[in-house]
């Protein structure tokens, strides 16, 4: 089964991910006209969970259905969404890996270079985010590791500042996906962004993990919204469709959302089970269009 992680560790290796599902034509979306979407919410997709599309397919069907993002693509292929019209909402490239990341000093030096090299790249794309992780704990207490990331954090937060690229570290649950994950919790990256004190540097608060990790999802976004500077969605259980039949209530989670004010963008990241996998996009994007 393609995961995110096997994606990522692909990217990072410079190949490329393929699924084995069957071919979807275009045609196959039945998206109505753009002018519809409501706008009170920005929408994008992951490329991973879309990746049996080539992007230039995947910027066609965006675009199709009213939008125009698309989360965790690297420098290589901007090319691509630059000539589509399509924004990089969330970039990608720069980490190690997600289970090698700011809460290891070991980590500092390579990171560092990375980022700097990356943010960057962004600012001169005209981007805007960049994704990063904290790493696995490895018998590391939380302490240590918000003491370790928000240190190696500080060397390239001038530089984002100063080129107006915000860092945005991803929240992901420890106990499905992502076993010793340290940022597997609202409250740890909450108190890393508390002692950063940046505001180029923020949470990627994924819907999904965070159900899994803790819950109560509408208080959370709504008591903390300042820190968090980009979401993702999917179903739960299972990471698949946004529909009814899993546990979360998609529409009320975006209501939430908009009244704080949020101007940034939430990123579909299920990964589609179904036989119509664009229509599926197509639902979930009418789903949390609130």
């Amino acid at each position: 089964m393609t995961t995110r992680r096997n994606v990522i560790k692909n990217i990072v290796l410079g190949s490329s991910a393929l699924v084995a599902v069957p071919a979807i034509t275009l045609s196959t979306c039945g998206a109505k006209k753009a002018n519809t979407l409501k706008r009170n919410i920005n929408h994008s997709v992951a490329r991973w969970t879309y990746s049996f599309l080539s992007l230039e397919e995947l910027c066609n069907v965006v675009k199709k259905i009213g939008f125009s993002a698309i989360d965790l693509v690297g420098p290589k292929e901007w090319n691509v969404l630059k000539k589509h019209g399509v924004d990089s909402s969330m970039c990608n490239g720069a980490e190690i890996s997600l289970t090698e990341g700011w809460n290891g000093k070991q980590y500092h030096a390579t990171l560092v270079k990375n980022y700097t090299d990356h943010i960057n790249m962004v600012a001169d794309a005209g981007y805007k985010n960049l994704i990063c992780f904290s790493g696995n704990k490895k018998g590391m207490d939380d302490e240590t590791g918000l003491k370790n990331s928000a240190e190696g954090l500080k060397k390239i937060l001038s530089l984002a500042e100063k080129r107006g690229v915000i860092i945005q570290l991803e929240l992901l649950n420890s106990k499905i996906n992502h076993p010793d994950y340290m940022a597997d919790n609202s409250a740890w990256g909450i108190e890393l962004c508390k002692r950063i004190g940046s505001e180029n540097f923020k949470l990627l608060y994924d819907i999904y993990h965070m159900q899994i990790s803790e819950g109560d999802i509408i208080r959370t976004i709504t008591d903390n919204h300042k820190y968090f500077g980009h979401y993702h969605t999917a179903g739960v259980p299972g990471r698949h469709e946004i529909d009814n039949s899993q546990e979360l209530f998609y529409p009320a989670i975006m209501r939430g959302i908009a009244k704080t004010g949020f101007k940034g963008y939430v990123a579909q990241e299920f990964a589609p089970s179904k036989e119509n996998k664009i229509a599926a996009l197509e639902e979930a994007i009418r789903i949390c269009d609130v």
